[in-house]
């Protein structure tokens, strides 16, 4: 007996293809979008129970300074309300004793978690940068040859988002000619012919360390005559930021799966004669203040004008997530140990993009180096928001 076509087309041309879009469906990558925040509990984040955050207190107490600064009417970024929804949780966080479960049960008793994706992309990135030390001199001399430069007379930085409030937290930078914003003169250009709008501040000894300062966005500096001082950011030339490692991978010099702060400096360290086109294949360019050294256990001041914390204050993305706002990453170590912490967004990067994305202050030292040297980790971020934010 034969059996009828029909069900063999029916099976090629229905179910096949309806079998397949199942299976696409099922094993799709997720969707990248803007952001979404989900509400969550404590229990929800990992190892929240353990994490200690009394520095996550104690930056969020210097945020508050800033917070507080503005009127009770004006909006905290996008979703974190209004200032006058933080002046509660600032006025605890005062009032909160210094042991560990103290801070523990302020922030579970001010905020509500929210759990941070990008549409339906929860995985972010997670690096870390620290404070370098610089060898300096204010004369030119010796082995100082290498300026580090004041911010120029001629610069000019432009908030967008005082023209238009979609282009909040976007910046661009330049120097007027005639009526016109033009651009600021890229790294290679300034390396050529100088600055003569912008005072030199000190002289080093090590170019590939002043590259490393400007990736940093801050440092420290010891002078010949054995003073030392902070390096702290100013501004910048306004031109994109380009990862030097991506410019060595391409090139062929560095393994994608090996690239890291020490790989990097170790490559521009044996090849002197090619580091400074690589280093100027990043047109962008770093301005400085000097300040007091102030307390040594903390960083330089970030975007948000505080000293920053170190393992307690994060960079992130000022367009999504507003200054202030703690955040906690759940991910891991380079050597794969969990990493989970409570921090405060009171800084921002030129690399730091996305809603999922952070960059980890680790402070200064080797230690803090070999940290955010090597940190290139997937995670998962949430954000604090005062309980009395409504309609998340």
């Amino acid at each position: 007996m034969r059996w009828p076509r029909y069900p063999a087309i029916l099976f090629l041309f229905v179910i096949v293809p309806v079998a397949a879009g199942l299976v696409w469906w099922l094993t799709r990558p997720p969707v990248t979008g803007p952001l979404k925040l989900t509400q969550a509990a404590f229990a929800d984040l990992p190892g929240w129970k353990s994490s200690d955050m009394r520095g996550a207190l104690a930056a969020f107490r210097r945020s508050c300074g800033v917070l507080l600064s503005k009127p009770l009417s004006a909006r905290v970024g996008s979703y974190a309300g209004t200032v006058a929804d933080w002046r509660g949780p600032c006025r605890d966080a005062l009032a909160t004793g210094s042991l560990a479960e103290d801070a523990r049960q302020f922030f579970e008793q001010d905020f509500t978690p929210y759990a941070v994706s990008a549409g339906e992309v929860r995985d972010g990135l997670f690096t870390g940068y620290y404070e370098p030390q610089l060898r300096g001199s204010r004369s030119r001399h010796g082995s100082y040859q290498t300026p580090v430069y004041g911010l120029p007379l001629d610069l000019v930085t432009v908030d967008l988002g005082a023209f238009r409030n979609n282009l909040s937290g976007e910046h661009i930078a330049g120097r007027v000619m005639g009526h016109k914003l033009i651009p600021f003169d890229t790294r290679a250009e300034i390396e050529a012919k100088g600055l003569k709008t912008a005072r030199v501040l000190f002289y080093a000894d090590d170019p590939v360390a002043v590259f490393f300062l400007h990736i940093q966005g801050s440092g420290r500096v010891v002078y010949d005559d054995g003073t030392a001082a902070r390096v702290a950011y100013a501004g910048t030339n306004g031109r994109p930021y380009t990862a030097i490692g991506r410019t060595l991978i391409a090139q062929g010099e560095l393994e994608r799966g090996k690239v890291s702060l020490q790989t990097i400096r170790a490559w521009l360290k044996s090849h002197p004669g090619d580091a400074r086109a690589i280093m100027e294949s990043d047109a962008s360019f770093v301005f400085f203040k000097e300040a007091p050294l102030g307390d040594p256990a903390l960083g330089s001041p970030g975007a948000e004008e505080v000293p920053l914390t170190p393992s307690a204050s994060v960079a992130v993305d000022s367009k999504i997530h507003p200054l202030g706002v703690p955040v906690f990453v759940a991910a891991t170590t380079p050597d794969g140990k969990p990493l989970n912490l409570l921090a405060v967004a009171q800084d921002v990067g030129g690399a730091i993009r996305g809603a999922v994305r952070a960059d980890i202050f680790f402070g200064f030292g080797n230690r803090a180096e070999t940290l955010a040297g090597e940190m290139k980790q997937s995670g998962r971020m949430y954000v604090l928001i005062p309980k009395s934010v409504k309609g998340l």
